[in-house]
Formats: C-alpha cells, sequence, structure tokens
C-alpha cells in the first residue's frame, strides 16, 4: 500500500510542479506561496473543525487529534524548514526552465541517502554507490545542458537556491520519518499547514510588501489554486505512506522524485522549453541513478 501511495504522490508532485512554475511565470513568488500556504490550510481546516467539535471522523483515516505543545514546536519546526525550501526553490523554478528544475530537485534521494550515511551512521552498499556515483554525473551533464541556455551552474543564483531547496526538502524528508514515527500524519498535515500560513506572512509582510510598487505586481492565476490542490493530496499519499512500519523513507522518496517525468514532458509539451534531447538523456541517468538506489536499499 506504502508503495502505491508513494506513486500517487508522485503524480501529484509532477502536475503540482507544472502548475508552480504557470504560477510563478512573470507574476510575484512570495504572494502566490503566500496564497499557496492560505489555500492549503483552508482545504485541510474542515478536518481540524470536525475532529475537534463532532464526531464525525472518530477512527477515520482524516481524524486530526490533538497534541500538547511540545508536538506543535516539532510541527513548527517542520513547517520553517518546509518553508525554507519553497521559498528557495519558487525563486530557482521562476527563473528556470523546468525540464532543467526537475532533474535536479530528483536528485533529492542521494541527499536523503547521504544524510542517512552522515547522521544516522548507516552504510552504503555497491548499488547504492553507483547511484550516487551516476547522480553525480548526471548532476555534471546538467550543467552542461544549462551553458546551451546560458545558465552556469557556478555562477547562477538560482541554481543555488534550487540547490539549497534541494538541501532543505531532504532534511523535510529524514524529520518526516521522526514525526512520522511519532505522531499522526493528518495532525502533522494540517497543523504544518498553519503554521506555514503564520510564517509566510510575517514574510510576506516584510520581504514583499513594502517594495510591492518597485518589484514584480501579483497576478491572480487558477493555476496557483491547483498548486495547492495537488500539493494538499500528494503530502496525504506521501504522510500516510511515511505512517506504515515497513516504510521506508530512502525509497519513498525515490519513488516521489519519478514526479520529475511528468513535469519533464509538460515543459516540452506546454512551455515549449529547449534542448530537450540532451536534457532527456541527463534525466535518463538520473533515473537509472535512481533505480540503481531502489535496488540497493532493497537488498
Amino acid at each position: 500500500m506504502w508503495v502505491t501511495l508513494a506513486l500517487l504522490s508522485a503524480l501529484c508532485l509532477g502536475f503540482y510542479d507544472v502548475c508552480k512554475k504557470n504560477g510563478v511565470k512573470d507574476n510575484a513568488v512570495i504572494p502566490v506561496l503566500w496564497m499557496n500556504t492560505l489555500l492549503c490550510s483552508i482545504l485541510m481546516l474542515p478536518f481540524v473543525l470536525l475532529s475537534r467539535f463532532t464526531p464525525i471522523l472518530n477512527d477515520t483515516l482524516f481524524q486530526v487529534p490533538a497534541y500538547g505543545w511540545d508536538v506543535h514546536l516539532q510541527v513548527v519546526l517542520k513547517a520553517g524548514i518546509v518553508l525554507a525550501s519553497w521559498i528557495c526553490g519558487y525563486f530557482g523554478m521562476k527563473h528556470l526552465p523546468i525540464t532543467l528544475v526537475g532533474p535536479i530537485n530528483a536528485t533529492r534521494p542521494i541527499i536523503v541517502l547521504l544524510g542517512g550515511l552522515l547522521i544516522f551512521g548507516e552504510r552504503l552498499n555497491i548499488y547504492q554507490w553507483i547511484g550516487v556515483l551516476i547522480a553525480i554525473i548526471s548532476f555534471y551533464l546538467l550543467s552542461r545542458s544549462g551553458k546551451k541556455e546560458g545558465i552556469d551552474f557556478k555562477h547562477n543564483k538560482w541554481v543555488f537556491l534550487l540547490i539549497l531547496s534541494t538541501l532543505f526538502g531532504a532534511i523535510s524528508g529524514l524529520y518526516d520519518k521522526y514525526l512520522m514515527g511519532q505522531h499522526n500524519n493528518m495532525f502533522v498535515q494540517a497543523w504544518s499547514n498553519f503554521y506555514q500560513v503564520v510564517l509566510m506572512t510575517i514574510v510576506l509582510f516584510t520581504l514583499w510588501f513594502p517594495k510591492r510598487k518597485t518589484s514584480t505586481p501579483f497576478r491572480w492565476k487558477w493555476s496557483i489554486l491547483f498548486i495547492s490542490v495537488f500539493l494538499t493530496i500528494a503530502d496525504y499519499a506521501y504522510f500516510y505512506a511515511l505512517t506504515e512500519s515497513a516504510s521506508m523513507i530512502s525509497i519513498v522518496s525515490m519513488i516521489r522524485r519519478s514526479s520529475v517525468l511528468v513535469s519533464f514532458l509538460c515543459g516540452a509539451i506546454l512551455f515549449k522549453e529547449k534542448n530537450l534531447r540532451s536534457k532527456a538523456f541527463d534525466l535518463l541517468l538520473v533515473l537509472i541513478g535512481l533505480i540503481f538506489l531502489l535496488i540497493g536499499s532493497m537488498q
């Protein structure tokens, strides 16, 4: 079941990336992200209220139980890590081709795996080392593909922000496995959304609002709504998958990164991006690397 949920999460993440690319195109990034967190919270609010004031959701998959402030603080930390990843990722997504962003984001499981190696003292087997090596090679080739479009990985701040986003996302993934082993998935998803709204409101009024007249204006797009819809479904499937005792964060993370197939195809069809042949080869290498990691994780 957890593998099926991870695949559903991957599919929704692919469409989430496509909607995100459309939402931030020629648009103010911070208000788009604030709107995303607000809409996600609105989608989760009925579950919290029904759980709090009625017995309708008792003993169902959608019940949101109550926890103490110590657990809320853990969720606040998660919200901060996720927002750091999103802020960096949204700016990177706005200024870089989605056919380049997707493969870079797909290297996140490599970082999760290395995080397990450095933080938890895990050891990699031969298949996992092969996967890491292939991923490093593919990242180098992606940098060469980027140069064909005038994007220098060494000196481009948007690439740097995207890499930061991937690092924060990997940290979030490791932390998620801990949280799902301790607390209810609906509680973590709902309350992390609420705290994200609070944190993003602070960011909105300190960074964007004072400069709104001299920066890129915000325009409403319907794709912003679908960012939240696809993200909410993807997160629910992801968190619920991690609640199963047999689930492995390394494999779930790898499966979720297959979302790059959806975003890459949509980038080619909808956004008419360039240098698709070389990027497709780079993407193939990333996927081969993920397959080796998957095989290694199942040993």
